[in-house]
């Protein structure tokens, strides 16, 4: 069972791992848990065919540690999140929730299903899910179904804050198409743009956890060829989210900006900005943001982020993959429809999105690379790789070892990430040079390292 208790979230095979039992106790633990900070939990999911079934057995588990259910129905994980910050009429009271669930399977295929948690406006992640994944495992507790929950709008409530905020996108029309890929994100995008008159070629928009047009993860260029088909054909500009509504993916007729481009481009936006970005970012992201503000590497995963923009104060993080999370007018969490809103606020304006990307210094790059390897192996093999890098430091020429996810190892006409991902059983590797030569040694040089750390645990 342990292996459905992530870094960053639950996430399993609906039946087979996120069973009746195992669910309910999952509910019971971290109402114990939420109830050391309040008497509210909110409790919410995607499209998934079988979330509204992990919604009963979820709540039967709060129910039995005596918490009170807010329920928020079919929404993006973002307005999960948007309630854990906001107040609600309950019982003749306004009443803050001190937890949040949203049950969603993100971008995983469609048998997958999980669980993304905050408890005290702060995520639930790392250590505190093993130990809640221990708890579960030996658990001898019985629990009945019991699926009282009070009903809220979160999602009106949602909708509404947004379109106060971006009032002054009234009838904007930047010629756009936008795709939800049946996902859950066009629930709250609809009305939105209805609220908001801004006009938009909907593509997708019909939550249906069957997916039947395209899998919902913008990161994979094959579930972009509707929307580039768009831009080709009609319109400007191109949006599309993942399965829950925390990943966007932006389109020009030119480019495909990833989230750290977005990133240097919404810190354009602000006086002094402080940004955090993954140590997949490019390096460009780095120096520009330097020039204006401060720039921070950190590890890769929404929770982690998260933590360290309430840290740090920062005004804004960002992935690689679409995660933007917005400190500066917002409340530091990923939400990929309050970013579409800047970006379409900065198209409003004038920024120039193509002209600001060409630019900026030439660099060649490489996708993520996936080594498969073992959840056994692939930490011993990071601190391995570590360990021959700093021997052999001075001989490969390596300005900086940058330790604090994998490897980032820097040279002075390039980079290369090698690090393990904490969700699967697989190495993640990035490359990024100043010249196609330059990437293919750096690339070619790191390959064989990796292979000769693969060697020393085995």
């Amino acid at each position: 069972m342990q292996h459905i208790f992530r870094e960053y979230d639950i996430r399993g095979v609906f039946e087979k791992d996120l069973n009746e039992k195992t669910v309910k106790l999952i509910g019971y633990f971290l109402g114990k848990k939420i109830k050391e900070h309040g008497d509210y939990v909110v409790v919410s999911y995607d499209a998934r065919t079988h979330s509204p079934q992990l919604s009963d057995w979820l709540v039967s588990g709060l129910n039995a540690a005596d918490v009170v259910v807010l329920h928020g129905g079919l929404v993006p994980t973002p307005v999960n999140y948007f309630c854990n910050f906001n107040s609600f009429q309950v019982g003749g009271k306004l009443v803050t929730p001190a937890g949040g669930i949203q049950i969603t399977g993100s971008h995983n295929p469609p048998e997958y299903n999980g669980f993304k948690i905050t408890i005290n406006k702060q995520p639930f992640f790392g250590e505190d899910i093993y130990a809640l994944g221990r708890e579960v495992e030996k658990a001898e507790i019985v629990i009945p179904t019991e699926t009282d929950a009070i009903e809220i709008p979160a999602l009106d409530s949602y909708v509404e804050y947004l379109a106060k905020a971006f009032a002054d996108l009234e009838g904007f029309d930047p010629n756009m198409a936008i795709d939800c890929g049946n996902g859950v994100a066009g629930v709250a995008i609809a009305p939105l743009l209805e609220k908001l008159k801004i006009p938009a070629k909907k593509l997708y928009f019909d939550p249906d956890g069957t997916f039947p047009n395209h899998h919902p993860d913008p990161s994979e260029e094959e579930n972009l060829e509707d929307l580039k088909k768009e831009l080709q054909d009609s319109v400007d500009y191109g949006f599309a989210f993942d399965g829950d509504g925390d990943r966007i993916a932006f389109l020009s007729k030119k480019q495909n900006f990833k989230g750290d481009v977005l990133a240097l481009f919404f810190a354009k936006t602000m006086e002094n900005p402080t940004v955090i970005g993954e140590v997949k970012c490019s390096q460009i992201m780095y120096d520009e943001i330097n020039k204006m503000g401060k720039a921070i590497m950190y590890k890769t995963g929404h929770s982690n982020l998260k933590v360290k923009l309430k840290e740090t104060h920062a005004d804004l993080a960002a992935e690689v993959s679409g995660h933007i999370f917005f400190n500066d007018r917002y409340f530091g969490y990923d939400d990929a429809i309050y970013a579409m809103m800047r970006i379409l606020e900065m198209l409003k304006s004038g920024f120039d999105f193509d002209g600001e990307y060409e630019k900026l210094p030439k660099l060649f790059s490489t996708d993520e690379i996936k080594i498969k390897t073992t959840d056994q192996e692939k930490f011993t093999i990071i601190d391995a790789l570590r360990k021959i890098l700093e021997e052999r430091r001075a001989e490969l020429n390596i300005r900086e070892i940058v330790a604090i996810d994998g490897v980032r190892v820097i040279f002075d006409d390039g980079w290369g990430l090698v690090r393990a991902s904490n969700t699967t059983p697989i190495l993640v590797t990035r490359f990024e040079a100043q010249s196609p030569e330059a990437l293919e040694r750096i690339q070619a040089l790191l390959n064989g390292l990796i292979d000769e750390a693969k060697q020393t645990v085995q």
